[in-house]
């Protein structure tokens, strides 16, 4: 691969790398999130549903993304629960039950919020059909105002989570060096019969639903600017024929957090994310405040990085 990829490299990196490897940036806690890759079947296999982060966003503005945020403290508050129980989703993610909890319900929340898509119903065995009506985007706006928790809507509505919808596929960390820290679970599941995505996000200014391979093309080619782990989940879709096929697949996958991470060799700064030797970069080791090299991508320069 090229390295005019449309990895998403912000400029202040290498002087932020340098400062953490100084002793004179101390890591932020990251906060832990949850995000979605909703599914449908389509022609040439499962389609994914993505959307563009807007570019005034600090963080990962204009990189395409999925459905997802961080966990609200509301979340922790006991819900009517459908499928795996929270011990069970503890020993899953890694966590404990009410941190396994809270996390299942920020994934099912927030992909609600962005794509106007729940995974709740009136049963342990159905789900909501169309949730498109004036009512139901009265009770979406009220959460993303916090007017109203996602405990209160299920109470409301008569719903239960629907847990057993989620397959775990992967975990990624956002690098010490950065200031917007997350701890990110990311799920698949597929879009329930009868509701439809929409673009309900105002952190978005465009949505798509895009067959895997062909979104890590567009990446490759340069033209869909992402990150590191929404590559990494796109090519681990890549085999898979159907829906169905994801959905049996997340109970195998390895959920050990994947962190970046940044040394000094020489002259260069190289960054790298474990096992995935794609993302990699060396960056001169300049001075700090010394303007990095860029290509006419407007990407950092990298010796020998994402190939």
């Amino acid at each position: 691969m090229s390295t005019s990829n449309g990895q998403w490299y912000p400029p202040e990196w290498p002087d932020r790398i340098r400062a953490l490897a100084g002793g004179e940036l101390r890591p932020v806690v990251p906060k832990r999130a949850a995000t979605v890759l909703l599914l449908r079947d389509g022609v040439g296999g499962p389609a994914v549903h993505m959307l563009r982060r807007r570019a005034s966003m600090a963080f990962a503005g204009g990189a395409y993304a999925y459905p997802g945020g961080s966990v609200d403290p509301r979340d922790e508050r006991e819900v009517p629960w459908a499928g795996p129980s929270p011990d069970a989703w503890a020993s899953r993610l890694g966590v404990d039950a009410a941190g396994a909890r809270a996390i299942v319900c920020a994934a099912v929340r927030e992909t609600f919020e962005e794509a106007g898509v729940l995974l709740a119903g009136p049963t342990p065995g159905t789900v909501v059909a169309d949730t498109t009506v004036a009512d139901w985007e009265a009770d979406r706006a009220a959460l993303v105002s916090h007017e109203s928790s996602f405990a209160d809507l299920l109470d409301r509505r008569g719903l239960v989570l629907r847990s057993d919808l989620l397959g775990a596929w992967a975990r990624w960390i956002t690098p010490e060096f950065e200031p917007r820290r997350y701890d990110t679970w990311f799920f698949v599941a597929a879009l329930p019969q009868g509701q439809r995505t929409r673009n309900t996000s105002t952190e978005a200014d465009r949505t798509a639903w895009i067959r895997p391979a062909e979104a890590a093309d567009g990446y490759d080619r340069g033209e869909l600017l992402m990150m590191p782990p929404t590559v990494a989940t796109l090519r681990a879709l890549r085999p898979y024929g159907r829906v169905d096929e994801v959905l049996r697949a997340a109970g195998d996958r390895d959920l050990t957090p994947v962190l970046a991470r940044a040394r000094l060799v020489g002259g260069e700064i190289v960054l790298s994310w474990p096992g995935h030797d794609e993302f990699t970069k060396h960056v001169a080791h300049t001075a700090p405040g010394t303007p990095e090299p860029h290509d006419p991508t407007g990407n950092p320069r990298a010796s020998g990085a994402d190939s």
